[in-house]
């Protein structure tokens, strides 16, 4: 059990890492408020003995009444916030069209500090707070074919680190988790919006895209360490609980190799490794 019980609003708990932290945190002795954008998501977390509340990142009106029945529901306090709602745009730059860029925008980076910002103000009329970005090894390194979400999880940590700088001195502290390759629903969904928003038979890239369509489908892991989402959640407990937390945490071995090649490798180098993997 944690020492000192907190309250913390995670978002994205539906499924996967969001959902595993969600039980990790309340199995911990933590106050847990578990958001998910399907009513019958909410639903299901509330019979599951979850504080639960609808929050659609891609609507601010969604965003601000969750705000208001969160602190309703914790007498006006908020200890952490884990911003782990997130999805992945598959498809080459070239055939990502400005909606499709948008929406993927909207959710992982206009949404995520929409909630931020107004919570904000709670953590600093307490005098404390921490902040939890589920980053991902791609707001580290670009790979090919996840441009929107690769764009999106390097916006999110350049407003992360803005706003670690801009918040120092007042206890609220800012930590990045950036994971490599969990097991979660994450490519299912990523495939529904391929077929959605991408069209192969019109693309340059149309030869590569049914190698992508075999990966998406693909059940279990598909890449070399991936990690159930225990692993990430793990991270989370110790941003959470820890008195020192850390800026950033690596999960998984991809994250760590490809850190450390960033820093020692020419630019040119490392382009050749990533195409190589992509």
């Amino acid at each position: 059990m944690a020492n000192t019980a907190k309250t913390i609003l995670v978002t994205g708990c539906s499924s996967g890492i969001g959902y595993v932290t969600a039980q990790l945190l309340q199995q911990r002795g933590h106050q847990v408020i578990a958001a998910a954008r399907k009513p019958e998501d909410v639903a299901r977390l509330a019979v599951e003995g979850f504080s639960s509340v609808q929050l659609d990142l891609a609507d601010s009106q969604s965003i601000r009444q969750a705000v208001s029945t969160v602190l309703a529901m914790t007498g006006g306090k908020l200890d952490a916030l884990f911003n782990n709602a997130a999805f992945g745009q598959p498809g080459a730059v070239e055939d990502l069209s400005r909606d499709v860029l948008r929406h993927q925008f909207e959710t992982n980076v206009f949404g995520t500090q929409e909630l931020t910002n107004l919570v904000i103000p709670v953590m600093r009329a307490q005098g404390h707070g921490r902040i939890i970005y589920n980053s991902s090894i791609l707001g580290l390194v670009a790979m090919t074919y996840r441009g929107a979400y690769n764009a999106s999880k390097f916006a999110l940590e350049g407003l992360a680190d803005t706003l670690r700088l801009e918040l120092h001195g007042t206890h609220i502290h800012i930590s990045l988790i950036e994971p490599g390759p969990i097991l979660s629903d994450f490519r299912k969904n990523a495939f529904t919006l391929y077929q959605q928003n991408i069209d192969p038979s019109q693309s340059y890239h149309q030869a590569t895209y049914q190698a992508i369509a075999v990966r998406l489908q693909k059940q279990g892991a598909a890449a070399p360490f991936t990690l159930p989402a225990k692993a990430v959640a793990e991270k989370v407990i110790h941003a959470l609980e820890a008195k020192r937390p850390k800026i950033r945490y690596y999960v998984t071995v991809p994250t760590y190799l490809f850190a450390f090649l960033k820093r020692i490798l020419p630019v040119s180098w490392l382009d050749a490794v990533l195409r190589k993997i992509a």
